[in-house]
């Protein structure tokens, strides 16, 4: 399914687990030092309504004059979790990318906001760095340095799976208790 900018609260709550979407539009990364900025008052240098947060630490380049993305693999979403939920709703942001998933606090939000988490394939940075067709900026880069800055792409069919939506729902929890109760009859 296409999920194409304006990424708006209807166009997010009408995704359930399970889909498989292919972004197309600006989207933002932002990982651990850029999450407890925002957190603690910094005030962010993008517009982020309906926008996509990626947890991600790209390998950028200059090539050219030009911005050149080699790597852009996502990072582990958990460290994440104290901060995303109340980001998500102050700053009006609908989607969030990562890996591993996130945990009841970001669910909650998810329902709250209209927003989901959006798991994309660990181990596929370069095959996921020739979605990004351009770089349109990059932001707080000389404060935090080149992997926790937030770099500005225009993505191409950027792929992704919903693994928790606005409806509740959250493949990594149901992940979670079907293995705890296969564990246990293991045991006996």
């Amino acid at each position: 399914m296409l999920l194409e900018a304006p990424f708006t609260e209807e166009k997010i709550r009408a995704l359930h687990v399970g889909d498989l979407v292919e972004i197309t539009g600006v989207i933002f990364t932002g990982r651990d030092a850029v999450h407890k900025y925002l957190h603690d008052g910094g005030k962010p240098p993008v517009d982020l309504k309906d926008s996509i947060i990626y947890h991600c630490g790209p390998v950028v380049v200059k090539e050219n004059g030009k911005w050149v993305v080699k790597a852009a693999g996502p990072t582990t979403s958990a460290r994440e979790e104290p901060y995303q939920g109340p980001l998500m709703e102050q700053y009006g942001i609908r989607a969030v990318i990562g890996k591993g998933g996130m945990g009841p606090k970001t669910l909650q939000y998810c329902q709250k906001v209209g927003g989901v988490y959006l798991h994309a394939i660990g181990g596929a940075a370069q095959v996921l760095a020739e979605r990004v067709v351009a770089v349109k900026g990059v932001h707080l880069a000389e404060k935090f340095g080149s992997p926790e800055a937030i770099w500005e792409f225009q993505v191409d069919r950027f792929p992704a799976v919903v693994t928790m939506d606005s409806h509740g729902q959250s493949l990594h929890a149901q992940v979670l208790a079907e293995s705890t109760e296969k564990f246990k009859s293991l045991l006996g």
